[in-house]
């Protein structure tokens, strides 16, 4: 069944999208094995620095993916969708939701931390307020627990597109072709 055609921008900020997440989640795990700064190591500044700049990129290319979505409405969508249309809907949802909880709780963590936060070395990002250990605590665990939910959401997002590849319903040729 031929399906019709995405807007090349959505295609790729999809890709971007997903390729931010993976690089954010298997960077995740790495810095955390650093050793913590010190006079000695200071290389530990960067990689910080560039998994909140992307986290930043990524969640205004959430938001702007979301804004298409709202814009397009139900433009091309069937006036009583079926369960499956129903189900990638509330899934890309909580993928917007979790997304953007992720990025607020991880910047805020950060904001608490007393590390300063700055958008591509070009923008300071101003911090909430003082250093406060409580509430970096509590962000970073939202950002953890948001990540982990993310990361199950992202399972069951890839889950559906092996469906339908296997079902060979048109709909997976959608975001590979530009």
């Amino acid at each position: 069944m031929e399906q019709e055609r995405l807007p090349k921008i959505t295609v790729i900020l999809h890709w971007v999208l997903a390729s931010s997440v993976f690089f954010l989640f298997v960077s995740s795990w790495w810095m955390l094995s650093l050793p913590l700064p010190s006079a000695e190591f200071t290389y530990r500044v960067l990689p910080f620095q560039l998994h909140k700049n992307i986290g930043i990129t990524l969640l205004l290319i959430a938001v702007t993916m979301a804004a298409i979505r709202i814009a397009k409405g139900s433009n091309g969508h069937p006036k009583n969708p079926d369960r499956l249309q129903k189900l990638a809907a509330l899934d890309h949802l909580i993928m917007y939701f979790l997304l953007a909880a992720c990025c607020l709780s991880g910047y805020l963590s950060s904001s608490y931390s007393g590390w300063e936060t700055s958008f591509w070395w070009i923008l300071n990002l101003p911090a909430w307020a003082q250093e406060n250990d409580d509430l970096n605590i509590l962000f970073s665990g939202l950002h953890l627990w948001s990540c982990w939910a993310l990361l199950a959401v992202i399972v069951l997002h890839i889950g559906a597109a092996i469906y339908h590849g296997i079902a060979d319903d048109g709909l997976i040729n959608k975001m590979f072709r530009l």
